[in-house]
């Protein structure tokens, strides 16, 4: 039992002191430097203790690599308030690689496009959800592998690289000398004199006159390549956002007793306004004076005039609910749909103000960066369809609003000007509102205001 004992304190002081040795492949290393994939196994080479016997072997076994490349998944983000639900449209496919913050996806809701970006670098292992899905917050959306490089395409054998290579090694075959026929032709010496008139015949030349000249048919297509040019057609699914604007529209129409009046803007003055102190205006401000601001600013003063138009009905309750604020929806046309983001406290606002605003929030409607947050609230919407080249037109109440303020073109038309009739530029400005809460006085008398500000904006400092 001693001899036993003595056995194993030898073995362990070997196995100890050949730890410490810097000739052992195990004292090259440092304890620290042992990674989670290898380990270290230490086995008698014999039953007895003997001196000339291995007393242990390492051996090294390294474990697979994907603790490093480690697989997360990815889940929807968390919805505004107003919004449960949206449909998936990815930007990425599986095996793509991605870096961190990179967009995979868009999830389009009824109201703006939320967009998911990858949260690491990495490689898309598995969509979860197929393209247009429907998906709410939480929901799991792809699977990313962490740190995986793309797969490199398949070196091809060596036999192949040296069979490939061996034509091209050999130098091509010098080209043949050019023939004789295939040489250009000697250049002639230069003529000093003019050539020789050809005679005139003397017999008049036949002429037609142009009645007598019959037009030829032109060549008739083939009507089934016409039939088949003519007839094609392909179905695009509507998007989230064009279907709420769709239901939205429709309720308006269902719940609202529209009524639309109308009126013209001269623009002679704040087109002039605008010619003298644009420079001004962008030097200080950084930003271009443009005449949306103009209107803006000429809704806010109407509708602190006439609350009725910036009230709304409560249908729950049976209430008018009036406000004593001013957030005006400004209409965006996007390549998705119609948004409205909204500018909140035009009455406290000014001209360079409602600018910057308006510059900022188109930006992010450009850019698809628009928040649930931008567009909810609005006590009344403004659509400009002039810049569009619009004439003339009724806009649809953006519910649960009262009213909405329609800007057009400005044209040039004749009008009646101090009992003359000059060439101004004018603009039709069209109210459209809610019969139900806003009677005919205070409608007219709202786009009147807005005519007057707009005409002649020192109204604005003598509020009148």
């Amino acid at each position: 039992m001693l001899s036993h004992s003595r056995c194993l304190t030898r073995t362990l002081g070997r196995s100890l002191s050949a730890l410490s040795q810097g000739s052992n492949v195990l004292g090259r290393r440092s304890v620290s430097g042992l990674t989670p994939g290898h380990r270290v196994a230490y086995m008698n080479g014999t039953s007895k203790c003997d001196a000339r016997s291995t007393v242990f072997h390492i051996r090294y076994f390294r474990s697979s690599t994907a603790y490093r490349n480690e697989v997360i998944t990815v889940n929807t983000p968390a919805f505004a308030e107003s919004v449960t639900e949206g449909d998936v449209r990815w930007e990425k496919a599986v095996g793509d690689t991605v870096s961190e913050d990179e967009v995979v996806c868009e999830i389009e809701t009824d109201k703006t496009s939320v967009q998911v970006p990858s949260p690491a670098a990495g490689v898309i292992e598995a969509l979860l959800v197929p393209d247009g899905g429907k998906v709410e917050g939480g929901t799991p959306l792809f699977k990313l592998r962490k740190g995986a490089a793309a797969a490199k395409a398949p070196e091809p054998p060596r036999a192949a690289v040296a069979e490939a290579e061996a034509p091209a090694a050999v130098p091509p075959p010098p080209p043949p000398p050019p023939s004789a026929a295939a040489a250009p032709p000697a250049v002639g010496p230069i003529p000093s004199s003019m050539p020789p008139v050809p005679p005139i015949p003397g017999q008049a030349i036949d002429t037609k006159p142009v009645s007598a000249v019959k037009p030829t048919a032109a060549p008739v297509a083939h009507p089934e390549a016409v039939a088949k040019a003519s007839r094609s057609e392909h179905r695009v699914k509507m998007n989230r956002m064009r279907l709420r604007i769709a239901q939205r529209l429709k309720e308006a129409q269902n719940t609202c007793a529209m009524l639309t009046t109308f009126n013209e803007v001269d623009m002679s003055n704040i087109q002039e306004m605008r010619k003298v102190h644009k420079d001004a205006f962008l030097k200080k401000h950084g930003i271009k004076l443009g005449f949306m601001s103009a209107f803006v600013k000429a809704a806010a003063h109407a509708l602190l005039d006439q609350p009725a138009v910036n009230a709304v009905i409560d249908d729950t309750t049976k209430e008018i609910v009036y406000r004593d604020y001013v957030d005006i929806s400004v209409a965006v046309a996007t390549p998705k749909g119609l948004v409205v983001p909204v500018i909140r406290g035009v009455e406290g606002m000014n001209f360079a103000d409602i600018e910057r605003t308006i510059n900022e929030l188109g930006e992010k409607a450009r850019k698809n960066e628009l928040a649930v947050e931008d567009m909810d609230g609005g006590t009344f919407t403004i659509s400009n369809g002039g810049v569009f080249g619009s004439l003339f037109g009724t806009p649809i109440i953006n519910p649960p609003q009262s009213a909405i303020l329609g800007m057009h073109g400005i044209f040039d038309r004749p009008v009646a000007v101090g009992g003359k009739v000059e060439i101004r530029p004018m603009m039709y400005v069209a109210l459209t509102y809610d019969h139900r809460l806003i009677d005919g006085r205070e409608a007219v008398t709202f786009l009147r205001k807005i005519k007057a500000v707009v005409e002649d904006p020192r109204v604005l400092l003598l509020d009148m």
